[in-house]
């Protein structure tokens, strides 16, 4: 056997090398791709916390169910309960008054006239069929009339304040052709309890707190002059602010209604847990105020 030539040799032992070399330089691999970031979990959106009701949106309201009652139907509104509500009236614009309203608020000079006091008697409607009774469970119920449902405003409507009872105006004699020109006004029609329609009973459990409850004693305060400056008549007259949250009647709704006849504007309560009642000046300065305990 022939041996091979001696540059065939070399020639092998070269590639063999640059083979080695080769391999020695070539990039080391890839580390494996990494996975991608797992998704997020989504987030669910923060329920829709409702809106405060104010006067005019719970007077809204209490218009709707007169409206749905008065027709014979169910009350079409969303569900009220749960609701929380701020209602602020005014009370006081034409002056003090001659006597006490269960469930509206009044102010009365003292005898001296050197203070105003100012109270608000809840009404007794735990023994009202009509629109609460004793058939709901309830032990007590409190009523709180809302003043002039047809005003939306929180203010007071244009009237001049008067600071004592009008004089009446005196009838003109037989022989008289015309009665004075200038006679003075009569006296307003009082706001007795027979002439409201709307109102917030605050409604308490058989056996449950009786935190909050007055039982006949009426939320009063007693504003003092300050200093040698006498005392003058509120010009924006006073507020009320009654705050809570909407309860509900044994058939689920949070207002009632009643009439004793079709031709009559049926009578709307909204039930309620009042956890506030104050007294404010017109320009929202806290007099006093009343929290369950």
């Amino acid at each position: 056997m022939r041996a091979r030539p001696a540059f065939s040799r070399l020639s092998v032992a070269l590639l063999a090398t640059a083979q080695v070399l080769a391999a020695c330089q070539r990039p080391p691999p890839a580390p494996p791709a990494e996975p991608p970031p797992a998704a997020a979990p989504a987030v669910a959106p923060a329920p829709l916390v409702p809106a405060v009701m104010d006067r005019a949106e719970l007077l809204r309201a209490l218009d709707r169910a007169a409206s749905a009652y008065a027709a014979g139907r169910p009350d079409g509104a969303a569900d009220l309960s749960d609701r929380r509500f701020v209602v602020r009236q005014v009370f006081g614009c034409g002056g003090p008054a001659a006597a006490a309203t269960p469930g509206l608020a009044r102010w009365t000079w003292t005898r001296d006239r050197k203070a105003i006091e100012i109270s608000l008697a809840p009404a007794d409607w735990a023994a009202h069929d009509g629109f609460t009774g004793k058939s709901e469970g309830w032990e007590a119920v409190e009523g709180f009339w809302i003043a002039r449902p047809w005003l939306r405003e929180e203010g007071c409507p244009p009237t001049t304040v008067t600071d004592a009872p009008a004089v009446a105006a005196a009838a003109p004699n037989a022989g008289d052709a015309k009665a004075p020109a200038h006679a003075p006004p009569a006296d307003p029609p009082a706001p007795t309890a027979d002439r409201q329609v709307a109102g917030l009973a605050a409604v308490f459990a058989q056996g449950g707190s009786r935190l909050g409850r007055r039982d006949g004693k009426p939320f009063a305060f007693t504003r003092r002059a300050e200093g040698d400056t006498p005392l003058k008549p509120p010009t924006g007259g006073y507020r009320l602010v009654i705050e809570g949250r909407l309860s509900a009647f044994s058939d689920g709704g949070a207002i009632r209604c009643h009439a004793p006849s079709p031709d009559v504007r049926p009578v709307c309560i909204a039930a309620a847990e009042v956890d506030r009642v104050a007294f404010e000046e017109a320009d929202g300065k806290l007099l006093r105020e009343w929290r369950p305990g």
